[in-house]
């Protein structure tokens, strides 16, 4: 008994020590922590020029095999770099293997084809959170390891109204009457999710206009994308899916089309996005883990999010968490960034429903200054699409803002969450909102602290 008395006592002793640690390395203090386990994949010092497999950086030349020939001898070799010298290089989707670095150079411009075909067969993808067979995004790797896209080039996804965008159904990106759109698609796969049809069997692609993303790597590990500029993507931009350790450094990303979110990672951890620059017409940063019965099968959350130094223009949001959040989201971090223009919508905004659910905790945005906004500054919405009419309600806890002044929206903080489950421990602190034209809207707010925060040269007041 005595034994067993003293086993206890030490078990008591491990736990309590264990969440006196977890308390003090909880909130900013845990940034550090965190980036330990953030570390670049290096490669060996080998390099495999494209032009000797084939391309042409003529604009004109089919480079295709060329990428494919490169890469599969780079990684076959141990791996090292695949140089993408100056010129124009015209390709269809890219297959990233382990240990592959491929190196844009400057004055390279790698156009992607906007012929659909280029991008078949179908693989093992996620679309809008929702896992199914669709086509190859422009640029993809499947359970690789070790991998990167770096340089002062440009990929270019060549995205406009007279190709990809069109597919989103709406006339303003080039759809009209009669043309083909992602809708019926779209649809098919968010049943056959709700359905429980095995992902491999959710087989869509070619006549279902579902528009593939960007640079997607798929349950990888150590990933670095750095230097290089990403243009007009067919929908996300940077979409990292169920992977980890991933460095996205001085990165600049430029899209104006529909849903061209500039970085999605999703269900992903261990994450340093830093120094990057971000124009685009959906979510500048979107942190995501699966949408519905998907999300929850999967329930991998998004997790050890790190977002420094980095400047949003345009776009629906700058830093957001959600709509595909089914499984969750945890321990986002972003500091010393920069958000001004009038075709911005939000700077922190999180997007859920009693459809979508999800666990959306811990999370911290300070020392950011934002020009102008064109709605909220902290922008909280249980109600976003299906709405209050679902099963699994939102969890949304310990929200952060300090030290971030704005200098013009329309609202300072904008939160509606349900009566059953309100946005709980909402934290402001040393704020500044100017040029606000409206009220707070705060509907179902539990434990929200204000200290030191003025809008409009006026004292927040909760009465």
């Amino acid at each position: 008994m005595k034994e067993f008395k003293s086993l206890l006592i030490v078990f008591i002793s491990v736990i309590t020590l264990q969440n006196f640690i977890c308390a003090q390395t909880s909130g900013w203090n845990s940034v550090e922590e965190i980036l330990k386990n953030i570390v670049p994949p290096e490669f060996p010092d080998k390099e495999f020029l494209i032009t000797d497999f084939g391309a042409a950086g003529n604009g004109e030349t089919d480079c295709t095999n060329a990428f494919k020939k490169a890469i599969e001898v780079c990684s076959a070799a141990g791996g090292g770099k695949v140089i993408v010298p100056e010129g124009v290089y015209l390709t269809g989707a890219i297959y990233l293997k382990s240990n592959v670095n491929l190196h844009i150079s400057e004055n390279a411009i790698v156009k992607f084809f906007t012929d659909d075909e280029k991008y078949l067969p179908a693989v093992f993808t996620r679309w809008e959170g929702v896992e199914c067979m669709n086509y190859s995004p422009l640029i993809y790797a499947y359970e690789e390891e070790n991998i990167a896209v770096t340089g002062k080039g440009i990929l270019d996804g060549q995205g406009d109204n007279s190709n990809w965008w069109s597919w989103k159904g709406k006339k303003e990106f080039g759809w009209a009457e009669g043309m083909p759109n992602q809708n019926e698609g779209r649809k098919k796969l968010f049943e056959m999710a709700e359905n429980n049809v095995p992902p491999a069997e959710r087989i869509l692609g070619k006549g279902f206009y579902l528009r593939p993303n960007f640079f997607q790597p798929y349950k990888c590990k150590n990933v670095l994308i750095e230097g290089v500029t990403f243009k007009n993507s067919p929908m996300w931009f940077i979409h990292p899916v169920l992977s980890e350790n991933i460095s996205i450094l001085n990165v600049t990303v430029e899209g104006l089309g529909p849903n061209n979110d500039g970085c999605d990672p999703e269900s992903s951890k261990n994450i340093l996005i830093k120094n990057c620059f971000f124009n685009t017409g959906d979510d500048c940063i979107a942190i995501k883990s699966g949408r519905n019965n998907d999300g929850r099968r999967i329930n991998v959350p998004g997790e050890n999010i790190i977002v420094q130094n980095c400047k949003m223009k345009e776009g629906h949001g700058g830093i957001v968490i959600g709509s595909e959040i089914s499984g969750g989201v945890k321990n986002v971090f972003a500091e010393n960034c920069e958000m001004n223009s009038p075709n911005l919508d939000r700077a922190l905004r999180i997007k859920t429903n009693a459809v979508r659910g999800g666990v959306l905790e811990n999370i911290y945005m300070r020392n950011v200054k934002i020009g102008e906004v064109k709605e909220a500054v902290l922008k909280i919405n249980y109600y976003y699409e299906e709405d209050a009419e679902g099963n699994f309600m939102p969890v949304v806890r310990n929200i952060n803002l300090e030290n971030v002044t704005s200098e013009k929206s329309e609202y300072a903080v904008w939160i509606k969450a349900f009566e059953n489950s309100p946005a709980a421990e909402i934290n402001i602190k040393n704020c500044d909102f100017n040029n606000v034209e409206k009220e707070n809207i705060l509907e179902n707010v539990k434990d929200i602290e204000v200290k030191s925060v003025k809008i409009n040269n006026r004292e927040f007041n909760l009465n």
